[in-house]
């Protein structure tokens, strides 16, 4: 029987077919917007493009993206060298300290903030001390950076425990201080890592919508809702989601450019060699005191407002609605993580063995789907909904894949490092046998990517329980998840009714930082 060369490989057309649709559902909405953004007369874009409004949503959203950058790099570098570089006791329970942050989106952390101060508040009725309700830029930031944090502790923390400590002695033998050596040794060597989180945090800043519309800060995404949600000019509004997904365009070119052409690996021989650990000596109470402070802002806080407000009212009058949500919730969040998964699929298998110019679109695509805010994205399958299919729009079925469609390059990351663990000749042996394109794709390779598929759509599936913007886009009259009824309560100062909800949404997520801690515990 001949052999079938790896030259001759061909995608089989079960696998091209499904890869090529789902890149191209994924640009679907954008193209619907930019129709209905065209809609009107040049004199009319022009006004809507050069409306003085809209360089301020411009300034307030940069602002914002630079304010959280900087005091996520502030909170995040500092916890990672103490919990990678130093003799801390228990640093890998700190470190699972450090990700459950993940676990309280920025819109569970304004609840609890808002439910913090103001004469009703919590400070005001348990310590008689009475502050403003946060709101504005600062409670914003506040909201957002408390969140995102983790993702550049993470890593950083990944590339500290990575690093050649021979860089940094190579440097202290060529005559610089132990400050020195660090300034031009180590940090260059973090700039990786640091530019992968800031493009996620400020993708996601960008396109925060719970955070600064319950602070009631107007950056772009807030300036979309109110224009969306009154029904005052969908054209502008559209406008406003392609001007936020030209942002988000800039900061993934601007990443991309910062890394291009730099090395940062050895190119000597030996192996590498991690570095000792620090003694703190004296400043061993100042490192556990600036973690109690992280800790406390971020988990205890409002953990404990939360926690405070479900105790102000009975439960049992609201179990039925909770389990009505978190019903909800599921009936959206599952089968989107079996969309996104079972797409992920041939999608990562074409870009993993056939790479090329074809497949890199096909994958740029499936990533343009999750770089694009939440809620430009959201807006685009409203105006398709609307227009090309009016009997789909506000369905379930909608809202499920623009969902699947929207994380779907979460769930092609795992299956693609799992497909890369996958050798190629598997496959090869199983077409001389005699199986087919596909059956040989079943019984080679998709036993050796299965958990990969299903770390994918668990991801998906508890991004997908959590997500705001689309949902309240897209949801049916009357349907409610547990994320749209913590933004509903909590925007009419309902904090105690908010509670249960927002509660349940950090138990639910707690599992996906699972996720992140089963590998991250064991270093």
């Amino acid at each position: 029987m001949a052999s079938v060369s790896h030259r001759s490989w061909r995608p089989p057309t079960a696998l091209l077919l499904p890869g090529a649709l789902a890149a191209a559902a994924a640009l679907l909405p954008l193209g619907y917007l930019l129709l209905r953004a065209l809609e009107a007369d040049w004199g009319t874009l022009a006004d809507l493009i050069l409306r003085p409004r809209n360089l301020v949503l411009l300034g307030n959203t940069l602002a914002l993206t630079a304010g959280v950058l900087a005091v996520d790099t502030a909170i995040a570098v500092p916890l990672a060298w103490l919990l990678s570089r130093t003799e801390l006791a228990a640093r890998k329970w700190l470190t699972v300290l450090a990700l459950l942050p993940l676990a309280v989106p920025g819109y569970v952390m304004a609840t609890a903030l808002l439910g913090l101060g103001g004469q009703h508040g919590v400070l005001a009725r348990t310590l008689g001390v009475q502050i403003a309700r946060p709101s504005g830029y600062w409670g914003a930031l506040a909201c957002i950076a408390l969140y995102t944090f983790p993702y550049v502790f993470l890593n950083t923390r990944t590339a500290l425990l990575g690093m050649d400590a021979n860089l940094e002695e190579a440097a202290r033998s060529l005559g610089c201080t132990p400050r020195e050596a660090v300034r031009r040794a180590v940090l260059p060597q973090l700039r990786p890592a640091l530019l992968a989180s800031w493009l996620v945090v400020g993708l996601y800043t960008l396109g925060d919508f719970g955070a600064v519309s319950l602070m009631r800060y107007e950056t772009y995404s807030y300036a979309i809702y109110l224009q969306y949600a009154g029904a005052f000019d969908r054209t502008y509004a559209a406008w406003l989601a392609l001007l936020l997904l030209g942002l988000a365009l800039v900061l993934i070119l601007i990443q991309g450019g910062l890394l291009r052409g730099r090395s940062f690996h050895r190119t000597g021989p030996g192996s590498t060699r991690h570095s000792a650990h620090v003694p703190l000596g004296r400043w061993r109470f100042a490192a556990w005191g600036y973690l109690a402070l992280v800790y406390g802002l971020s988990l205890a806080l409002p953990i404990g407002t939360l926690a405070y407000w479900l105790l102000q009212r009975p439960l049992a009058p609201q179990t039925g609605r909770l389990l009505e949500s978190a019903s909800g919730a599921l009936s959206v969040a599952l089968p989107a993580a079996a969309a996104a998964a079972l797409l992920a699929v041939p999608l990562a298998y074409l870009v993993s063995r056939k790479p090329g110019r074809a497949t890199g679109v096909l994958e740029g695509a499936a990533y343009m789907g999750y770089a694009t805010p939440p809620f430009a994205f959201g807006l685009g399958w409203v105006f398709f909904g609307l227009r090309g299919l009016p009997w789909f729009y506000q369905t379930l079925p909608l809202l499920v894949i623009a969902l699947a469609l929207h994380f779907l390059a979460l769930a092609v990351g795992p299956v693609r490092s799992a497909l890369a663990q996958a050798p190629p000749r598997l496959e090869e042996a199983a077409r001389a046998l005699g199986y087919g394109p596909v059956r040989a794709f079943a019984r080679a390779t998709l036993p050796l990517i299965v958990r990969g598929t299903v770390a994918g759509a668990a991801l998906v599936f508890l991004l997908a329980m959590k997500e705001l913007p689309i949902t309240f886009l897209l949801s049916p009259p009357g349907f409610s998840t547990l994320a749209t009824q913590v933004f509903s309560y909590t925007s009419e100062a309902l904090f105690a009714q908010a509670a249960p909800f927002a509660l349940a949404i950090v138990a639910l997520s707690v599992p996906f930082v699972g996720l992140l801690l089963r590998r991250e515990v064991a270093r």
